[in-house]
């Protein structure tokens, strides 16, 4: 019995064959970024962290288009730090030597920069943001505070002048319910216990890669 085989066969053979490999290692890098996204989101969640800061974490694999035998996995959080202090644990000081500021519900969550921009939340920020100014409480043995006088909380629970218009809007008035409210708790330092364990989850789906790529193989 006689076998022949034209160089055109052998490369259309091989080429075939290489094109399936791309393919099942891309699908199968495609499956790992998916996985491993879903399950550093869930990680978030389960730590306590909220779904907020969970949803930070995105994906991306690479070619976006078209197949490779080099096709890669990228999935990174578009809150670095955050997620690095509580991957780590760290300890946070004021880069300034004095207090760290931990704002209240009340105080919300965006104030104005000084050229009037908004900003993450800030004492001075919020101040400019509402047109009040905070009051120091020192407490012995326990965390000062920053706190508005003569102030009420709207009905979204956050820290307003205890002013309003009248019927005809032409004038201000004293509202009733008015308080002293807690704005920000002062504290020296705060310490953040590691409640994430990324390199591990990371591990767990790298190790799943040649099983994925063979599931894929046509």
């Amino acid at each position: 019995m006689r076998f022949t085989l034209k160089t055109d066969d052998l490369i259309k053979g091989l080429s075939d064959i290489e094109g399936d490999a791309a393919r099942s290692v891309t699908r199968a890098m495609r499956e790992v970024t998916d996985g491993l996204k879903s399950d550093l989101r869930a990680d978030v969640v389960d730590s306590g962290l909220g779904q907020r800061l969970a949803n930070t974490w995105r994906g991306r694999t690479y070619p976006e288009g078209g197949a490779s035998l080099e096709a890669a996995s990228f999935v990174w959080s578009k809150a670095p730090n955050i997620v690095d202090a509580f991957d780590r644990g760290v300890t946070i000081r004021s880069h300034r030597g004095f207090w760290l500021a931990i704002p209240t519900p009340a105080a919300g969550v965006k104030g104005i920069s000084a050229t009037g921009a908004m900003q993450r939340i800030t004492p001075g920020g919020w101040e400019r943001r509402t047109g009040m100014r905070l009051r120091f409480v020192y407490r012995r043995g326990q965390p000062s505070l920053l706190v508005a006088d003569n102030a009420r909380l709207s009905r979204k629970g956050l820290a307003r002048q205890n002013i309003g218009r009248t019927r005809t809007g032409a004038q201000f008035t004293r509202l009733r319910g008015r308080s002293t409210v807690v704005v920000f708790v002062l504290v020296p330092q705060v310490t953040l216990r590691k409640r994430l364990d990324i390199a591990s989850i990371a591990q767990r789906w790298a190790d799943r890669v040649p099983g994925a790529i063979a599931s894929h193989w046509r």
